[in-house]
């Protein structure tokens, strides 16, 4: 029986994770919609979202006061995020939506490396040789792509940012709860990007978003960052921090389709980027074949 109920826990946090990853591949589409530059897109992004969690805790009234120890673990944390997001939208407009997200499929590779080290764990030889072959399908990706030769690299340095704030959320959500853990690390987000305009370009960096714009940042702060944030956060309780950037790395077929959807760019993609893309994708749905086949070799 309590088996079942794992199962059940499981299944159930798989199923929030696989419609966080969807909506998260709705992101790389509202980023090549909105058309301020990435900087300005995550500044009001992380405003929208920390303001409406804040309103979501007044309104259930919640509890969300941390130590200042804590909360300082947690804003230091959202400085990653905040690099990540801004690397990945730098990263849409220097390429392509298909060519960032095979990009952000490397965040397997870097937790396999990244994890065991942080957590003080022993190394997977499986989980590392899915990361080698995700990067050889990144590598055929950059030879034939060359033109997104900037694109990729700000691509790849998001997903080393992203693969390190969901290892470090791992151990916050034993602790924490994840919507706090989202409030005090998004509001982190949103100071160390002002910091960061004020310091460089003042008040005249900060662009007022075009009417077209204001839904589509609405939509991308609430929905897809503050409630998929939250969900992605929650199921690190039941989760490796490996396994949800496995899953996450369905993000590029959401967002390759729904990028066809909306732009129709099958084109301008080469037979390189398709069978780059081809090995990350196959690496994911074989990955847990292989490990389901390992674990029986161990109990014979």
């Amino acid at each position: 029986m309590p088996s079942n109920v794992q199962n059940q826990g499981l299944n159930k946090n798989l199923l929030i994770l696989h419609f966080t990853v969807f909506i998260w591949g709705f992101t790389g589409i509202l980023g090549q919609l909105i058309s301020i530059s990435a900087v300005n897109l995550v500044w009001y992004r992380v405003m929208i979202a920390s303001f409406s969690l804040f309103l979501y805790f007044k309104f259930n009234k919640t509890a969300f006061k941390l130590s200042r120890k804590t909360a300082l673990k947690l804003a230091l944390t959202g400085a990653l995020v905040g690099g990540h997001w801004i690397l990945f939208f730098a990263s849409i407009k220097l390429s392509t939506v298909p060519v960032t997200l095979v990009c952000l499929s490397s965040i397997t590779l870097f937790t396999a490396i990244f994890e065991p080290i942080i957590n003080k764990k022993q190394t997977s030889k499986l989980e590392v040789i899915a990361g080698v072959f995700i990067v050889i399908g990144i590598a055929l990706i950059f030879k034939f792509e060359t033109q997104y030769t900037k694109g990729i690299i700000a691509g790849l340095v998001s997903a080393v940012l992203a693969s390190l704030f969901s290892i470090i959320n791992g151990r916050h959500v034993q602790k924490i709860e994840a919507p706090v853990i989202a409030f005090y690390e998004l509001s982190g987000a949103f100071l160390w990007i002002t910091l960061y305009l004020l310091g460089t370009v003042g008040t005249s960096g900060l662009v007022v978003p075009k009417p077209s714009d204001i839904g589509y940042l609405l939509l991308l702060g609430t929905v897809c960052t503050s409630l998929a944030y939250v969900a992605g956060v929650s199921v690190m309780r039941e989760l490796s921090a490996f396994r949800v950037a496995l899953i996450t790395n369905l993000e590029p077929v959401y967002g390759i389709i729904m990028a066809f959807l909306f732009f129709n760019n099958t084109s301008t993609m080469s037979a390189g980027f398709w069978a780059g893309a081809a090995i990350v994708l196959s690496t994911i749905f074989l990955f847990p074949v292989a490990q389901k086949q390992m674990a029986k070799r161990r109990n014979r």
